[in-house]
């Protein structure tokens, strides 16, 4: 395979994604990302330090592409297209086949869900992109080991060290862990009698994830503009790199399993299409060519999937980017399987039709290439509408138009999906440093109490907008009279307190 073949497709994949990319700020955690990437502040739980520190170098790297924004979007641009090369790369070692590993690298970018998150700023593309460096680097590993070439140690350790970096990026790291225990000892079943070696693992992968997970607590210390929670404290240290705040959202994990097996094949069905019905069929030729690779990967997407389908929070579906590669690998392996049969009765048969056995092995290669992603192909124009952000301003227009309503000095009680992008216009654009941005998350931090609490504490005294969820205004208009100011784009309306309803006057209110 020509060398350039990965950096092709990975360009290819860039492409795509550039096509599709969100033009600049964006709601929810995208707006975090947008922001906390540039001023190396600290991301909700766990933080993401390794996308942080690569979020700040990209937006320093990237400054002629535009504001922040866009560059933040860029990276995850630039990280799908890291992910499509490294899959030519480790198919190739896999099967052997150029032509088989372009097709799954262009699948990968081809694939819904990659394709989407690779088109805003998001932590879970670079997720992707580290596991896929982790399977080259223990196939790499694997192959040297077992042909007892120099330098296998060296390919562990750099997976060990890999896998660091993966763990300062996200928490779904953990995971990966069994299924890598249990391929080391089938590859090398006396490693634990290499006590140097192990210690040399330890050292790289503690060593990295500490490194960088101390961009927490140093940042918050030198008063990083975005810090979320209290890094700085050991209890809030753990609370943020733990993911504490959401102790409670794996839900039922062990019941119903046949339902959430469902809901996972009726997930892959949307990504793969009629694919998906040879993916078992991949896995049992990738067990019976690549059985320790099988082992690897059967394990890392069973545990993934079993979490991710269990795991109730918003967009659960980036959790899937790892089991897609996976999947891809499966079905590729299964395809150089087939390939190789076409040639092993090449060589047994004549060609009736007076066609070289070379000749009808480069059209077998490339037709079953094809095959493997043609489906995508077809699909593409409608994969890029589901898909597609690049006319996506949303968020800008809302936070712009926000800022313009807002009276001088305002207080602004909001909640997290359009906290981000406001935070973003103050921390970044310099806009409206007067009015406060007071985010449910910013109450727990500072100790405001509730929402009440906060009108109370400024009503009389400063202008007091909110921005809250349906579910949340029936209450409040029991007790406070807001005036509705509806976003002209349709967004999310901006409610002015106007005061007290009767019940509710007490010290520090104001009269209607």
């Amino acid at each position: 395979m020509s060398s350039a073949a990965p950096a092709l497709v990975g360009m290819a994949a860039f492409a795509l994604a550039r096509s599709t990319l969100l033009p600049g700020l964006g709601l929810w955690d995208t707006g975090e990302f947008q922001v906390v990437g540039p001023v190396l502040g600290t991301a909700h739980p766990t933080g993401y330090p390794s996308y942080v520190l690569l979020g700040w170098l990209a937006s320093l790297l990237l400054a002629p592409a535009g504001e922040p924004a866009l560059r933040m979007n860029l990276l995850s641009a630039i990280t799908l297209g890291v992910s499509a090369g490294l899959t030519v790369v480790l198919v190739r070692r896999l099967t052997g086949r150029a032509s088989v590993a372009i097709a799954a690298g262009l699948l990968l970018a081809l694939t819904p869900i990659p394709w989407r998150v690779g088109s805003f700023a998001d932590p879970h593309m670079l997720h992707l992109a580290l596991v896929a460096g982790l399977l080259v680097l223990l196939v790499g590993w694997e192959a040297r080991t077992r042909s007892g070439r120099a330098g296998a140690d060296r390919w562990l350790v750099g997976a060990a060290a890999l896998y660091g970096v993966a763990l300062g990026n996200q928490g779904l790291t953990v995971l990966l862990a069994p299924g890598i225990a249990l391929f080391v000892l089938a590859v090398e079943p006396g490693v634990w009698g290499r006590p140097a070696q192990l210690g040399r693992c330890a050292l790289a992968l503690v060593g990295i994830a500490g490194l960088v997970y101390l961009e927490l607590p140093i940042r918050a210390v030198m008063g990083a503009p975005i810090v979320y929670g209290h890094p700085d404290t050991l209890a809030g240290f753990w609370y943020v790199v733990l993911g504490l705040q959401f102790g409670g959202s794996l839900t039922a994990p062990f019941s119903d399993l046949a339902g959430k097996a469902g809901d996972i094949v009726g997930l892959a069905a949307a990504q793969f299409g009629p694919l998906v019905a040879l993916v078992p069929a991949g896995l049992v030729v990738t067990a019976v060519r690549r059985p320790r690779y099988a082992l690897l990967t059967g394990t890392w997407l069973v545990v993934t999937c079993w979490f991710a389908v269990s795991y109730t929070n918003a967009d659960i579906e980036r959790y899937y980017l790892g089991p897609i590669l996976i999947a891809i690998s499966w079905l590729a392996v299964g395809a150089g399987g087939v390939l190789d049969a076409v040639e092993a009765q090449l060589l047994i048969e004549h060609d009736e039709a007076g066609l070289r056995p070379a000749a009808l092995r480069l059209v077998a290669s490339a037709g079953l290439a094809l095959a493997l992603v043609g489906p995508a192909i077809i699909a593409a124009p409608t994969t890029r509408l589901r898909v597609d952000q690049s006319a996506n301003t949303r968020a800008a227009d809302w936070s712009r138009w926000t800022f313009q309503v807002a009276e001088p000095d305002a207080v602004l009680v909001t909640w997290w999906g359009f906290s981000t992008p406001l935070w973003y216009r103050q921390v970044i654009l310099g806009d409206r440093p007067d009015v406060r941005v007071i985010d449910d998350r910013t109450r727990l931090d500072k100790s405001l109490g509730s929402v009440d609490d906060v009108i109370r504490a400024n009503l009389g005294i400063r202008p007091v907008y909110l921005v809250r969820l349906d579910r949340d205004m029936p209450g409040l208009e029991l007790r406070w009279q807001v005036e509705v100011l509806p976003d002209p784009n349709g967004t999310q309306p901006l409610l002015r307190v106007v005061g007290p309803r009767a019940a509710d006057r007490g010290p520090g209110t104001m009269a209607p």
